[in-house]
């Protein structure tokens, strides 16, 4: 059974980077099991009500990332969906009474290709897209999550992407050194994910330090909850990655549900 993932985005222009962060997401895929399929939570879809895509050849969107780098502007990520998965998915969230929605048209944004692209380049494995609803409570997003749990005993790779500490407002590309506020809050979230308090985590708005400063978005927050929620059998949480880009732009990668990864 595949463990849940929640990767950071970071910048728009992710997928052109070469860092310690891309090296990483290389070595993270050839660790892995090849998915049947991906369903990907993604912090650049927000809608009111959850929503799943069916497009079968779902375009590329490039948002802010043609911005970042030029190069980017003509990058395609030309994976096909999968529409008896996005049923299904339907099902099992209207199972639990969670009130979603179809979507025929929506295509793939960069916080989903920005990682994938370098996660599995050849776009040859089926893709799901997922909403982000950033009104619902932190329970709520978890719920969801844990809703799409049994997707994971058919070889489906969940990722929720978005960001923990991401505050646009307060990047500094001239200093490299996170301040202390992003400090204490990723290491807050860590402490409660890794003893999976999830008491804490569904008030992280009110318990969390600094966390005005780090979430003014809940919508970025959401996926690393949804992601969660869908390793909660397994209730295991495992930090594979943790850096800083731009100063207070956090990079991380957890692990839920767990597997022992294989080194390559």
């Amino acid at each position: 059974m595949l463990p849940t993932f929640f990767i950071s985005h970071g910048h728009p222009g992710l997928a052109a980077q070469e860092d310690g962060f891309t090296a990483f997401l290389l070595r993270l895929s050839g660790s892995l099991p090849k998915p049947q399929a991906i369903v990907l939570f993604s912090a650049g879809w927000e809608s009111s009500v959850q929503k799943i895509s069916t497009a079968i050849e779902p375009v590329t969107l490039h948002g802010g990332a043609a911005e970042a780098d030029p190069f980017l502007a003509l990058h395609q990520y030309p994976a096909k969906g999968e529409l008896t998965l996005s049923l299904h998915i339907k099902q099992l969230l209207e199972n639990e009474g969670i009130g979603c929605e179809t979507d025929d048209e929506r295509g793939v944004d960069f916080c989903a290709w920005g990682p994938l692209s370098i996660l599995y380049p050849d776009a040859n494995i089926p893709l799901v897209m997922l909403s982000v609803n950033p009104r619902l409570t932190a329970e709520e997003q978890y719920r969801i999550g844990a809703a799409l749990g049994p997707l994971r005993e058919h070889e489906v790779l969940i990722v929720g992407s978005g960001g923990t500490v991401y505050n646009l407002a307060k990047l500094d590309e001239n200093n490299p050194v996170p301040p202390e506020w992003a400090v204490a809050f990723e290491e807050w979230v860590a402490e409660q994910l890794e003893t999976w308090n999830v008491d804490a985590l569904f008030r992280y708005d009110e318990r969390a330090p600094y966390v005005e400063a780090a979430v003014p978005l809940p919508g970025h927050f959401a996926p690393l909850l949804l992601a969660m929620g869908a390793g909660e059998a397994s209730r295991r949480a495992k930090l594979l990655h943790h850096s800083f880009q731009l100063g207070a732009l956090s990079l991380s990668c957890w692990m839920f549900g767990g597997m022992k990864l294989e080194k390559k």
